[in-house]
């Protein structure tokens, strides 16, 4: 019987074998809103490109060499164009990433960890680059999200001007804000080459932070458990290019 059940159907009074999936959930539209007016960046007036690339030329004479001669010619397009990529970040959503969640998990109830997501950052007072690893743990609370949304929301605000501890608060709290989980744990293991390449040249060396939401700030216990799942950060020589 096309368009119908016909014959598969199942006899009246009782309900079929198969299970059928709950759909994907998102936060009332409301909340959204409220979420991403507190996470979108301040506006400015962005200048022209032609600008951003005469500003380029600027700094190349301010470094003691001539823009025009035939090296340097194409090099101002060549920056503005990295600046694209390197802080593409202003351009994205992060609650937008984490609005499709899903509630069929069996019953999962235990914590879910993505380690080693590699980022690649520029801090903002020098705009040096900061290469390192984030590590992302959440204690799900009836949801889940799909583990690539979570590798995105760092490429996010990892490609925008950054201090680490910003950045480590910013992943948590957007985490917290749009899953609602009982417990986040964000850990972000970083090089600086702010200090590595200038002032005091000292390779080697990671910077580690850490920022505990739920269950995992108010309970030892489950902590220590998910920094053990963690591993212990800077335990490497600190490079990661």
């Amino acid at each position: 019987m096309v368009g119908g059940r016909g014959n598969d159907a199942p006899p009246a009074g009782k309900e079929s074998a198969m299970p059928v999936a709950d759909p994907p959930r998102t936060l009332p539209s409301a909340s959204v809103q409220d979420l991403r007016a507190k996470r979108r960046p301040t506006p400015i007036r962005r200048p022209s490109r032609e600008e951003a690339e005469e500003a380029v030329r600027t700094l190349i004479r301010w470094a003691g060499d001539d823009p025009g001669r035939e090296g340097l010619l194409g090099t101002p397009d060549r920056v503005v164009r990295s600046y694209e990529e390197y802080f593409s970040g202003y351009e994205e959503d992060p609650v937008a990433l984490l609005q499709r969640t899903f509630e069929e998990m069996d019953g999962y109830d235990e914590i879910v960890i993505l380690k080693g997501i590699r980022f690649e950052s520029h801090c903002e007072h020098h705009i040096a680059p900061i290469i390192g690893k984030v590590h992302i743990a959440y204690l799900p609370n009836n949801r889940v999200v799909g583990i690539s949304k979570l590798a995105r929301l760092v490429e996010v605000y990892a490609k925008r001007l950054q201090i680490q501890e910003k950045m480590t608060a910013q992943v948590a709290n957007t985490i917290d804000e749009v899953l609602q989980p009982k417990g986040v744990a964000v850990v972000i293991e970083g090089a600086h080459q702010c200090m590595t390449t200038r002032g005091v040249h000292k390779s080697g060396v990671n910077m580690v932070t850490s920022r505990m939401l739920g269950v995992f700030r108010t309970d030892p216990l489950s902590r220590r458990e998910v920094l053990g799942m963690i591993g212990t950060p800077g335990g490497g020589d600190g490079e990661y290019v």
